[in-house]
């Protein structure tokens, strides 16, 4: 009995060494997962822009030479049915991306890295073509995560190593996409994980700062959106801050539930119907306005100019957002958080408009337009950490943090009280609910290691009155520096990050327990 005890020990400390151990080899294995993501990245985002920038061309030519409407119309169709197979063929790869990721760290969803890589490329250089209004982000960030995958099949038989070089590289891809390293590390422990954990938080960091060197090298150092040198508003001016974080809240509550509204009214329509209807519909639009096509980057540079009418920019308010609604509905492989931001800015723009008919000097015009892109961003995504660091590292200026932190948290507020549901949240329910029994991992065996939240159900238990997932061990606790092997009298307190093993379970089964015990979801 005694030798068995010492031999249970034995393989416990094995255990936990090998999780000290594992940061340095994170350092290394972050490096070269930040490398070939970027890499990746790079080669998606420059073939994206040449998409949208060619669609724009092309439907300047149709204007021109109308004879070739037709034509384009039908060729239209073959590319939506074509993306429509593609989608078949992985399901995985359609729409954002983000809630994949997601469901792929926390719940361990089986994806196939390979398919979801070839379509997301194929289909999101045919969709940029057309100029559908979607962006580059949200696929980024799954690339990312297949990339280090990929990765992670050849350097690691470590299934949490793994984990954690997925979500280096979901880091490295926003990093990558938006020339935004730190946004990238906060979206990987914010929405991504949902957890803080120091070899997350490693994974994540050395993977997205490689990436954005990668990144940097191709496209320069100068920010997606050059508003460095827009002065800072006045503090005298600080009450519009309020209702312009009531309006981008509300936008953004609305573009939450439009979105989700859209894909619900196209799944009653066949798969193969659905986008065919986005590219015909992307015809009149690039015809007759072509500046809601792509991304949305261009609409953030118009909305910063004094220069627009309210009536204009409330145009392209109302039509980006139901375009970016109709081509995010219909499943074609494409982000939201560019068409998000664009409309943002649009919003930031119209009050700035209003603001300057009272007296507001036009040259702090920019500064609405930034804190209208966080409050609808935090409105909709309801991730406002990541959408502050991202609008000040798109930016390229510190100097809006405080305007920019107060719309993100206002337009929080009001998202909360009309209690909408993140965006990436509802959208990973759907994806489990529509693709679960094909997800799903059935693979025994697995290793966790989960924080414990203050106010969870096990935060100040001793483990022996907790009852436990079957078929579950916690094998060591990490409290600060110190590493505990527990026994049935250890008590568990609130910022302890639990070690568990299990030879049965799953483990998306293990994960889902575990969380369920040691998060607080009463803050959900």
């Amino acid at each position: 009995m005694k030798r068995l005890e010492n031999n249970n020990k034995s393989r416990i400390y094995k255990i936990l060494s090998e999780l000290n151990q594992m940061k340095w080899h994170l350092v290394l294995k972050g490096i070269l997962t930040g490398v070939f993501v970027g890499l990746l990245v790079v080669l998606y985002r420059l073939g994206i822009e040449y998409g949208t920038e060619e669609a724009v061309k092309i439907y300047a030519f149709l204007k021109m030479n109308p004879l070739m409407i037709l034509p384009w119309a039908f060729l239209a169709v073959g590319a939506g049915l074509l993306i429509a197979w593609l989608i078949k063929l992985e399901p995985m790869a359609s729409g954002s991306g983000i809630p994949q990721v997601e469901g792929q760290l926390i719940y361990g969803f089986r994806i196939k890295w390979y398919t979801v890589l070839f379509v997301r490329f194929t289909a999101g250089m045919i969709a940029s073509v057309f100029g559908l209004s979607l962006g580059r982000e949200g696929p980024s960030i799954q690339i990312g995560a297949s990339g280090g995958q990929a990765l992670a099949k050849k350097i690691t038989k470590n299934k949490l190593e793994e984990n954690y070089l997925m979500t280096g590289g979901a880091a490295a891809g926003l990093s990558a996409a938006f020339n935004a390293p730190l946004s990238g590390i906060v979206f990987a422990l914010e929405e991504v994980h949902r957890s803080f954990s120091g070899l997350v938080l490693i994974a994540a960091t050395v993977a997205a700062l490689t990436a954005d060197v990668v990144s940097k090298s191709f496209f320069g150092l100068k920010p997606v959106f050059d508003f460095a040198e827009a002065p800072p508003l006045p503090i005298g001016h600080y009450a519009w801050l309020l209702p312009l974080g009531i309006v981008s809240g509300i936008i953004g509550a609305l573009m939450n539930k439009a979105l989700l509204g859209f894909q619900t009214a196209y799944s009653k329509l066949p798969w193969f119907v659905r986008p065919v209807i986005a590219l015909v519909i992307a015809l009149p639009c690039g015809l007759f306005l072509p500046q809601i096509l792509g991304g949305g980057a261009n609409l953030v540079e118009l909305a910063g100019t004094a220069d627009s009418g309210v009536s204009i920019l409330l145009g392209y308010l109302v039509v980006k957002l139901l375009f970016t609604c109709i081509c995010f509905g219909s499943g074609a492989p494409g982000g939201i958080f560019m068409p998000i931001l664009s409309v943002g800015a649009l919003s930031g723009g119209l009050v700035g408009l209003i603001a300057m008919s009272f007296g507001l000097p036009s040259v702090y015009i920019p500064e609405f337009v930034i804190c209208g892109m966080v409050g609808v961003l935090s409105g909709a995504v309801k991730a406002p950490v990541t959408s502050i660091l991202l609008a000040t590292e798109m930016t390229g200026a510190l100097t809006h943090l405080l305007p920019v932190a107060a719309c993100s948290f206002i337009a929080l507020f009001l998202s909360d009280s009309v209690k909408v549901t993140p965006i990436y949240e509802a959208l990973l329910r759907r994806l489990e609910k529509a693709h679960g029994e094909i997800i799903k991992n059935d693979k025994a065996g697995s290793l966790v290691e989960i924080p414990v939240e203050i106010g969870s159900m096990v935060a100040g238990k001793h483990i022996n009155a907790v009852e436990w997932p079957r078929g579950i061990l916690i094998v060591g606790i990490h409290r600060g520096d110190i590493d505990i092997i527990p026994n049935g009298n250890t008590e568990i307190k609130p910022g302890d990050y639990l070690v568990v093993v299990s030879s049965e379970c799953t483990y998306d089964t293990v994960s889902a327990g575990m969380r369920g015990l040691c998060y607080n979801n009463s803050c959900e």
